[in-house]
């Protein structure tokens, strides 16, 4: 039984008891009083009467006819009248009557007067003794009446006596419901605080809770601190902060490789004579005007949703998602030019190479195609930027109007349909599938990638994800043994209130399937819409679908934000795990995410897994499981005739 309601009992017995002690004490007060007026009547009656009968005289016919008429007058049970040696020479005894009151009530509080009696004298002689007993049943209603008025007197003051409690224990319950939530939050790894209370016992409580909260989420913050060192220190430059070579190839491919990325375009910039800039700086002035240069580029790839790095001494790279790169380009061929000259004295020259990105492609085929733009603009021998042409796009080019007009009919004629793909945990078992939309073009099925970002340009995104989830609902509801389906949605939907509404509509619709579906965001859109995710997570928490972050990592010292949302995993990106098995910088980064997701309350998978040996380095970093092409989904046992 809850304290609340021990509280809520003793507080009625306490209440109860004193009423009825109250009414108790009352009711035998009332009655003593009523008992005391009985005797004092009888003794006065009986007073009276004696000296009225000794003014009639000694006849015994006026003594009787006297009493006759004082007992017709209904107020006596008895009245006698005897003799000096006691012989009784009248007497009149009244019948029982009902009194309206009930009768456990007469024989729980009886009421017992004392008769009240006197001599009758004529003159010097004594003519007898009358004795009088009043009639109680007055008195036993009287007693009964206040009886039940004293009940809802005290009734009433109960009521409001109760009332007063109920708000003084919901002024006392307020601050330990928030101190048990805040204790489930912490066990949930979700450091909350919460407001201390105007109780001096309960303010020693919360504060220690906030206390434990705050000194817990240090500690994650700490680890967190810790763990990003080590990732900058494995996946980027020293000087500038950008990515370093290694890891912007990771991500290239990562990038070319996955359905949902979006399309976009890569820039290469040559700072050209880096070594002779160098010897007229000198060594601390050139490495100041690199960081300058980094922070240009890691402003652009801040505003742009892309990622920048720097491949060796004086070459830097952009890769840009949904924006113009002719005027990107431009802008950063003249910060880099001033940066240089400005500081030699001299006009720099600085070249750009530029090429569009597309799914699909081959990573050889687009550095090749970047860097014969970059070649050509460096023959020239002055600061200019190139683009070269694509080498292998597979359908022509379309305008956004045709783009529009084609996923709309798509999305009319429902011809879409969902391609899905194993995430196994380490032991080879399917924990769920991921979902990739595809839509019909001319009879051809587009992967995502082709026409997300021109959906993404033209408001789209929110009707596409709908569509998934309207299919994977549909698909969980139709395979019962499938364990789970990941669909993942746009940071632009999340945004929508509508769509919110929408998307809880479908999963009301379909409870036991929306037990098993996964809803996905990737990281650049959860951070980029921090209180857009935050809003989403609350309300679709209580839904039974489970809430995760995919591209994971780049953002990891951010983790912290997310520490209350109760997520229930995040998908490592791909990029940290390619070649893992030789990467030991990523080892230690990875095995510390996994502990501090873990600790969170978070499954961790990784993604884009490769091959074999990247796989078997999972096994000692904590990760839940893993998805990409070096996992395989064990066949099912062959049928065997019979």
């Amino acid at each position: 039984m809850s304290m609340y309601r021990q509280l809520w009992i003793a507080l009625i017995i306490g209440t109860l008891l004193a009423l009825t002690g109250g009414l108790l004490a009352t009711t035998l007060s009332a009655r003593s009083y009523l008992q005391t007026q009985l005797e004092m009547k009888n003794v006065d009656n009986a007073n009276v009467l004696a000296q009225s009968l000794g003014q009639r005289g000694a006849e015994p016919v006026e003594l009787e006819l006297a009493i006759a008429a004082l007992f017709d007058s209904g107020h006596y049970d008895v009245i006698t009248l005897t003799d000096p040696s006691g012989k009784v020479l009248v007497e009149r005894r009244a019948p029982a009557v009902d009194s309206g009151v009930p009768a456990w009530f007469t024989s729980l509080l009886p009421l017992h007067a004392a008769p009240g009696s006197a001599h009758i004298a004529s003159g010097w002689k004594q003519v007898g003794t009358v004795t009088i007993v009043s009639r109680s049943h007055f008195a036993y209603q009287a007693l009964w009446n206040s009886t039940l008025q004293m009940i809802a007197a005290l009734a009433l003051s109960g009521l409001v006596a109760g009332y007063l409690a109920t708000l003084i224990l919901r002024r006392l319950k307020r601050p330990l419901d928030a101190v048990v939530e805040q204790a489930r939050a912490i066990a949930d790894r979700r450091f909350v605080t919460t407001p201390e209370s105007n109780v001096p016992e309960l303010r020693q409580l919360t504060s220690a809770m906030n206390s434990a909260s705050v000194l817990l989420k240090s500690m994650f913050a700490e680890e967190a601190d810790r763990l990003e060192a080590i990732r900058r220190e494995a996946n980027t430059d020293a000087l500038t902060g950008l990515a370093n070579r290694h890891h912007f190839m990771e991500q290239m491919r990562e990038t070319l490789n996955v359905e949902d990325g979006a399309q976009g375009s890569l820039i290469l910039l040559r700072l050209s004579q880096l070594a002779d800039l160098n010897r007229q700086l000198g060594h601390k002035a050139t490495d100041t005007m690199l960081a300058a240069i980094g922070s240009l580029f890691e402003a652009q790839a801040q505003q742009h949703g892309g990622f920048a790095a720097r491949l060796n001494g004086s070459d830097f790279a952009l890769v840009l998602r949904g924006a113009e790169p002719h005027a990107v380009a431009q802008l950063l061929l003249d910060g880099v030019s001033a940066q240089a000259s400005e500081r030699s004295g001299q006009e720099a020259r600085v070249f750009v190479g530029m090429g569009k990105i597309q799914f699909g492609l081959n990573l050889g085929a687009l550095l090749s195609q970047v860097d014969t733009a970059l070649a050509t603009a460096e023959a020239q021998g002055v600061s200019a930027v190139r683009e070269e042409l694509p080498l292998n796009i597979a359908e022509a080019p379309r305008s956004g109007d045709e783009w529009a007009k084609l996923i709309m009919r798509s999305l009319e004629q429902r011809w879409v349909k969902l391609a899905s793909f194993p995430v196994l945990d380490l032991e080879g078992r399917v924990v769920h599938r991921e979902s990739a939309l595809r839509l019909m073009f001319g009879g051809e099925w587009f992967p995502a990638a082709r026409f997300l970002p021109i959906a993404e340009r033209i408001g789209l995104t929110t009707r596409l994800d709908l569509v998934a989830v309207t299919l994977g609902l549909e698909e969980l509801a139709k395979d019962a043994a499938l364990p789970g389906l990941a669909v993942n949605l746009s940071a632009r939907s999340i945004q929508d209130k509508e769509f919110r509404h929408q998307l809880l509509d479908l999963i009301a619709a379909r409870p036991a399937a929306a037990s098993r579906l996964w809803l996905e965001v990737p990281e650049s859109g959860v951070f980029a819409q921090l209180d857009a995710f935050r809003v989403f997570c609350d309300a679709v928490r209580w839904s039974g679908c489970k809430l995760g972050i995919e591209h994971f990592g780049r953002h990891f010292k951010q983790i912290g934000l997310v520490h209350d949302m109760a997520l229930n995993y995040v998908k490592v990106d791909g990029s940290f795990v390619r070649d893992l098995n030789s990467n030991s910088g990523n080892q230690i980064f990875l095995k510390g995410l996994n502990s501090i997701a873990h600790k969170m309350g978070m499954q961790v998978f990784a993604e884009g897994v490769g091959d074999v040996d990247e796989l078997n380095a999972l096994s000692g970093l904590g990760f839940d499981g893993a998805t990409g092409p070096g996992v395989q989904e064990k066949a099912a046992p062959a049928a065997i005739d019979t």
